[in-house]
């Protein structure tokens, strides 16, 4: 199948570069990840994540402890499953 329509959007800066050294990572290019999110997009008939509007009790956390905030820090996953009561 020949490849000929193009997708073209603007984005941050600094989004793209963390997001390419993901693909990267994975062993793709920008190209094919955008190929493969578009193939699950046709596939699943819809995103190939849920897309939700956080709640306000959500926010709070998020703001929470991207200021370092009310974080538990454990030294193992045993311990955070002890500490969950799992």
């Amino acid at each position: 199948m020949n490849k000929t329509a193009t997708v073209r959007a603007r984005i941050q800066p600094a989004l793209k570069e963390h997001a390419e050294t993901v693909f990267q990572r994975l062993g793709l290019n920008a190209t094919q990840a955008i190929t493969l999110f578009y193939k699950q997009v046709e596939l699943r008939g819809g995103l190939p994540f849920d897309v939700a509007i956080p709640t306000a009790t959500t926010r709070r956390t998020f703001e929470s402890t991207d200021a370092g905030r009310d974080l538990v820090v454990c030294d193992s996953a045993e311990d955070m499953f002890k500490r969950l009561g799992i």
